[in-house]
């Protein structure tokens, strides 16, 4: 069947098309970026150790401040620490993004190139041009790269910004097409390639229901290309009346790799950033790795101690065994079962 298959291919002519198991070019997920938490990991990749996969786009959307571009930013700062050869291109659009943030957020300023883009087509145009660059070099020779979009809600068209010229006020209907146009293209070249892309996106309140529900802008283009799409919310995490950062309520609202609308919290700290255990305690209680007495948590040793005392010494309770178990109902909790 093999042998039969295999002329198949050579019969099509497509230099990418292979058995399945020789694995898919472009499609296969061999590596994952870690967002620096554990369990926003475990929502995207099923691992708390995974987190976003390597050659895919990924989407995170929600209303103004709720910390989109700060997670961006962690993950650029984790990809680079991970890859000491790497670089990222951040294509901007808010003119949000300063020298001074960059360094603030632990980045090395020299490895990451910031790209103004107002339109669509720029964004479209340039974006393209790096990945038929990086995939005419040997694979060898290529070094790692990730790509952002910040934010894609930001964009306006060419046509826009030619009627705004002329004193025009109407709207460029034509938008959605121009982004579902330019994803087409971006998705099997940043496979092929190699290349992860972020977007941030904004959302809004779709009032056609009865239960308004939150809908991404920007049309089906980046729906249906991106590989996960994470709806943020939050609400203020306050020490008596001082708000010190925002629990961030992260909802998987598409994935390919894990199970969709599964929820979690990642606490954002206006001090420290992200904090990297922050929610593996309630996964802990759910499959009973620690358990819940009253109103202290049993730990496998037998001694109980307060939620709020582990929270505050994660590195101390959350020990290396304790870490394989809660990976695993990580697993159970997050990834699609294998079907029989």
């Amino acid at each position: 069947m093999s042998d039969f298959l295999k002329d198949i291919i050579k019969t099509t002519g497509n230099e990418y098309a292979a058995l399945a198991s020789d694995g898919i070019e472009g499609a296969d997920v061999n590596s994952f970026i870690d967002t620096g938490s554990y369990i926003f990991n475990a929502l995207l990749s099923g691992s708390i150790y995974g987190g976003l996969p390597n050659n895919k786009i990924t989407a995170i959307a929600g209303e103004s401040a709720t910390g989109k571009t700060f997670f961006v930013m962690g993950i650029v700062k984790s990809f680079l620490e991970a890859n000491p050869e790497a670089g990222c291109l951040y294509f901007e659009s808010e003119s949000a993004i300063t020298k001074q943030m960059v360094i603030d957020r632990g980045i090395d300023p020299a490895r990451m190139v910031i790209i103004p883009v107002t339109t669509v087509q720029e964004f479209r145009t340039q974006a393209i041009k790096v990945l038929d660059k990086v995939l005419a070099e040997k694979e060898d020779n290529r070094r790692p790269m990730m790509m952002c979009l910040d934010s894609l809600g930001m964009l306006s068209t060419t046509k826009e910004v030619e009627d705004t010229s002329d004193g025009k006020e109407t709207r460029d209907m034509t938008r959605a097409q121009v982004l579902k146009a330019a994803f087409r293209v971006l998705t099997l070249k940043l496979g092929r390639a190699g290349i992860p892309m972020v977007v941030t996106n904004h959302t809004y309140d779709s009032m056609g229901s009865m239960f308004p529900t939150k809908e991404m802008g920007g049309g089906s283009g980046l729906k249906y290309a991106a590989s996960s799409i994470i709806f943020l919310s939050k609400r203020k995490e306050k020490v008596g009346t001082d708000v010190v950062g925002n629990i961030v309520h992260c909802k998987n609202h598409k994935s390919r790799l894990t199970i969709e609308n599964k929820m979690v919290d990642v606490k954002l700290s206006y001090e420290t950033g992200l904090d990297k255990y922050y929610g593996l305690l309630e996964l802990a209680i759910k499959y009973e790795i620690f358990k819940q007495v009253s109103t202290r948590i049993e730990l496998p040793d037998g001694t109980t101690q307060f939620g709020k005392t582990i929270n505050n010494n994660p590195e101390k309770y959350f020990t290396e065994d304790v870490m394989k178990q809660i990976d695993e109902a990580a697993e159970k909790e997050y990834k699609y079962g294998k079907l029989h």
